[in-house]
């Protein structure tokens, strides 16, 4: 069965428009994975990382990335326990909360140290709700901790990726200007800017201009209850004007990565076959 979260991947060495590729959990049996994505079609894939991953890990997937003709586009690293919600989600996601900075702190910079042994230009993660106010000690001890990650992550050849959701598009290119190490960028979440109830998408896309190298493609409904973050969608059932955002993405110049992401449950793999296809004939129409 494949799994159940695609990508659409523009790399300049395949085409110069989007292609399709695939983000899979490696860990396993990572010959049958990689395996499973070349007879499939595709070309990229992402993957989670595990904080047991070593060299070895590393250089088995640079000799499957190669057999198989897959490349790995980004690391994807969250902060364990935190919370998905509105009320428990400030305190316990990133690198915004005080506690457990310096435990994550080494978890990030090993998933980074993974970057580098196994040739992955990228690690992305949610790094937390950045405070809206640029002056809170909050907000300030946030960017300092982040320049020294970024920086950490520039000294090694490797791009920081922050993905939308817990902050306005605004205050995450605040944040990213005020680190300022040139190496970190956004990992735009179509739903998650619908679901924390933070902006519209395509709206997004254009602020963020060039900042803008990935995105995770699912679709969402604003919250209704101020409580609770507002609820996902297939493609395209929710408020997410894919034509819409396909077109922003052609004008902006985008031409990272764009991650089909199912977390609804069950087998979606017809779900997602099918909305493979459906972003296939935007991209053709659009590009």
């Amino acid at each position: 069965m494949l799994a159940v979260v695609f990508a659409v991947v523009s790399l300049t060495a395949y085409a110069q428009k989007p292609v399709v590729g695939l983000i899979s959990g490696l860990g396993g049996d990572s010959e049958a994975a990689f395996k499973k994505l070349h007879d499939a079609g595709f070309k990229a894939c992402q993957t989670g990382f595990s904080l047991d991953w070593n060299q070895e890990t590393a250089n088995k997937f640079k000799a499957l990335s190669a057999k198989y003709d897959v490349k790995i586009s980004a690391l994807v690293y969250c902060t364990p326990n935190g919370r998905w919600n509105f009320q428990e989600g400030p305190a316990t996601i990133g690198l915004v909360p005080p506690i457990n900075r310096m435990l994550y702190i080494e978890n990030y910079r090993k998933a980074i140290d993974f970057c580098v042994m196994a040739g992955i230009p990228a690690m992305h993660s949610h790094f937390g709700f950045i405070p809206e106010e640029p002056t809170s000690e909050l907000y300030v001890s946030f960017i300092e901790t982040m320049r020294d990650l970024c920086q950490y992550a520039k000294d090694k050849g490797v791009m920081i990726f922050c993905e939308t959701g817990q902050e306005t598009p605004t205050t995450l290119i605040r944040a990213i200007k005020d680190i300022g190490t040139g190496n970190i960028f956004v990992n735009c979440d179509t739903a998650n800017l619908i679901l924390y109830g933070k902006a519209n998408p395509v709206d997004a896309i254009y602020q963020f201009g060039p900042l803008l190298k990935e995105m995770h493609i699912k679709d969402g409904k604003y919250p209704t209850d101020p409580y609770q973050l507002g609820r996902e969608t297939r493609i395209p059932e929710g408020d997410v004007d894919f034509p819409r955002v396909i077109k922003a993405l052609k004008d902006v110049g985008f031409t990272g990565v764009m991650t089909i992401e199912c977390e609804m449950g069950g087998d979606n793999t017809q779900y997602v076959i099918d909305t493979k296809k459906y972003l296939e004939e935007l991209v053709d129409k659009t590009y």
